[in-house]
């Protein structure tokens, strides 16, 4: 059994292609898949995936590369986190990648993200990229810890893994690790307990080896699990029980 625990499969990419991801899936033994907010206007859509199938669960947030949208305040995360099938909030973060000039809004939003979760006891799913050192700080100054979560799509160091694990955060790994030149990747996934570890497709982006350039989907997440077996000298098995059950420990869905 596995679990992708970040995904974006109601972007356009997939309109009337449910079924057939459903049954990819299946086919993989990816038995469900976290479908990631990443703004308000579109949240919709998303709680919609969620409540239609069992196979999915959904987040609430806004995403730190959404500079055009409004960013939410506690309570507006609050309260589309009441629903049931809402499991988290995010994607929130920081990415000094693409955006640049004055990013103090992403900070306050990132922080609104984190009170909101502490707030509604759910845990955050954080997206960070060229911004490590920031992202601990503001973690550690709004006691991101009580809420735990996910750094997904992990990019950083090793010493950013081992930090944000100390604040109680999971590293997740997308389909990255099986590019043949992502040798730090490689190393930190190696690194990384199993018990502390995700995996996930980051869909529709980055399509693991042997998808590579083709438009990702939740199934491949079995790819992400076997190369992390391989690097580790595990077995697929092994990560699969692994990463599933953090992900339910973590996430705490009602029913699945």
């Amino acid at each position: 059994m596995l679990v992708d625990s970040h995904c974006h499969i109601d972007f356009e990419e997939y309109a009337d292609q449910i079924p057939r991801i459903l049954d990819g899936m299946a086919r993989n033994q990816v038995t469900h898949a976290l479908c990631v907010c990443v703004n308000l206007t579109d949240f919709p859509g998303v709680l919609a995936l969620a409540e239609g199938h069992a196979q999915f669960f959904a987040s609430v947030g806004v995403h730190p590369d959404q500079a055009e949208d409004a960013s939410p305040s506690v309570g507006d995360l609050i309260e589309r986190a009441q629903n049931p099938k809402i499991v988290a909030i995010g994607e929130t973060g920081l990415d000094y990648y693409r955006q640049n000039g004055d990013l103090e809004w992403q900070r306050t939003r990132f922080r609104t993200h984190i009170r909101a979760a502490r707030e509604c006891g759910k845990p955050l799913i954080i997206h960070t990229r060229d911004a490590g050192e920031d992202t601990l700080r503001i973690m550690r100054e709004e006691r991101a810890n009580e809420a735990g979560g996910v750094m997904h799509c992990f990019t950083e160091t090793l010493e950013i893994a081992l930090a944000a694990m100390e604040l109680n955060f999971h590293i997740s790994f997308s389909g990255i690790v099986t590019f043949k030149n992502a040798h730090a990747i490689k190393a930190i996934a190696k690194a990384v307990p199993l018990e502390r570890m995700l995996v996930e497709t980051d869909s529709p982006y980055l399509a693991p080896v042997p998808q590579r350039g083709k438009t990702n989907e939740p199934g491949w997440v079995r790819h992400v699990a076997e190369e992390i077996a391989r690097l580790r000298g595990t077995s697929l098995e092994a990560v699969a029980a692994a990463t599933s059950g953090n992900f339910f420990r973590l996430f705490k869905p009602i029913s699945y």
